[in-house]
Order: C-alpha cells, then structure tokens, then sequence
C-alpha cells in the first residue's frame, strides 16, 4: 500500500487554506519592492517580475523567504515582448494554484521633447506603461473571475496634467487610466479595477539625474504641493494594499496620491 505524503491532511481533517496570490510587475526596486513587502505582510504570496534588476529581484525574494519559506517565485521578462505577458500569469496560476491580484506597476520614464520625439520612444513607453497592463489584466482576468481578486495599476498625476517634454509618457499614463476605468466596467462584477495615481515619491536615482539631491525644479514642485513633502514608497503600498483588500465597494477609482498638488495647479 502506497504511503500518502507527510504534508497530506489526515482522513477528515480539511487542508489548510491556501494564501491568497499577487502578481507584481516591476517588482525588483523602489516602489515596487515597497508594495511587494506590503503585501507579503499581508499575506500573500508573491509572483515577483523584474526586467533588468536580477540582484536586486533574488535580494527581495530572499528576505521574503526567510519571512515565509516558499512564498515566492521570481519572473523575468521583458515586457514589450507580447508572448511574455500570458506567460507570467500561466506561471504564477502554475506555480501557486491560483490568482488575487495584479498590480501593473512597471513603468518607463523618459523625456520625449517635441521635435525629438521618436517611434521608438513611443513604443517603449506605450509598451510598458499602457499595453502591457492591459494584456496582463486579459492574461489574468479568468483567474481573477474564480477568486473575485482584483487589479490596481500604477498610473500618475501626468496621466491627467502634462509634463513638460513628456508628452508620450503622458500620454500612455493616460491611456492606462482610461483602461482602469474599462476594464472595472468589463470584469465587474467578479473583478475590481482600481488605480493608484502618485505624486513626487522617489527623484529619479543618482545616475538618471545630473546632480544628487533636490534640483529648484524639484524644490518648486514640493513647494506646490499643500502637505510640502514627498510621499513615500510605504505610502503608495498601504494605498496598493487597501484597494486590494479592503476596498470592497471601490471599482474604476483612482487614488490620487500626491500630497494635494492638483489642488495647487
């Protein structure tokens, strides 16, 4: 007679429950290590995407593990790339069984000043910042039905107000709020959709700017900005989390992270 394994529940008893699971793209650095801490916290197990960032993707896996032994798996692709984007669902729905939530959050931010602007810029923006959330959330959406989970992107306050010699990433930010707002009409009611639209939070890094610290361009945003700080990355995954968790009657919303600085023009 075969012996059933050790982790097998005895005649009777019912298995454990299993943890509910986010797939997070970008997840290697910044804010995206920030939301995948938060909602390892909060009981997930994690799916964790990068792009370029492979020390900085196995350092998170790493401390998460120590935290809570085979609770992730770690994702690279490049996401322009279309046939990686059902892959990274079909793995994470492989791997753990099932699918809560999806927070788009990979981004790219480059200036794209008119008179410069490229088709190759606005492929690498659009690709990451609008086309891949979209087919993400079509890869993810079946899954998401049988567990009514739920979708946050990370959008901006230039999706709605432009920045100077940004205008494609504007653009794409926009466009990735309007299919916040689609897709919460066309997965409801099974699926929420909700969108986190950040303010200042992190500066560019040391290496993408000329100079360390804040610039008078910097000062002057904080100086618009009613709470006249910063957010911070902590802040933006609290927002991540409760829009995943505890947002319940919230769908096709975004939530404007950014210290009040729309109010201030």
């Amino acid at each position: 007679m075969t012996t059933p394994p050790t982790h097998a529940p005895a005649s009777g008893a019912q298995a454990a429950p299993s943890a509910p699971v986010a797939l997070v793209t970008g997840s290697a650095r910044r804010i995206g290590a920030a939301i995948s801490r938060a909602l390892h916290a909060a009981g997930y197990d994690l799916a964790l995407h990068y792009g370029h960032s492979a020390s900085e993707a196995r350092a998170l896996a790493a401390e998460l593990e120590r935290a809570r032994a085979g609770s992730t798996l770690l994702l690279q692709a490049d996401l322009a790339q279309f046939d990686r984007l059902p892959e990274l669902v079909a793995n994470t729905v492989g791997r753990f069984g099932r699918l809560d939530a999806l927070v788009n959050n990979a981004s790219t931010f480059t200036p794209t000043p008119i008179g410069s602007a490229t088709p190759a810029q606005w492929d690498a923006l659009f690709a990451s910042n609008a086309r891949a959330p979209l087919f993400l959330a079509q890869a993810a959406a079946r899954h998401l039905r049988a567990t009514r989970g739920a979708i946050v992107n990370l959008t901006d306050i230039y999706g709605e107000r432009p920045l100077r010699q940004h205008a494609v990433y504007c653009m794409a930010k926009a466009a990735l709020l309007m299919a916040t707002k689609s897709l919460a009409l066309e997965l409801a009611p099974e699926v929420r959709v909700n969108a986190v639209s950040p303010g200042a939070i992190l500066w560019p890094d040391a290496d993408e700017q000329e100079n360390a610290g804040n610039t008078p361009a910097q000062d002057a945003m904080l100086a618009r900005t009613p709470l006249a700080r910063t957010g911070t990355p902590d802040e933006v995954a609290e927002a991540v989390r409760w829009l995943l968790q505890d947002a319940s009657y919230c769908t096709g919303q975004v939530l404007q992270l950014d210290g009040g600085r729309l109010l201030a023009g």
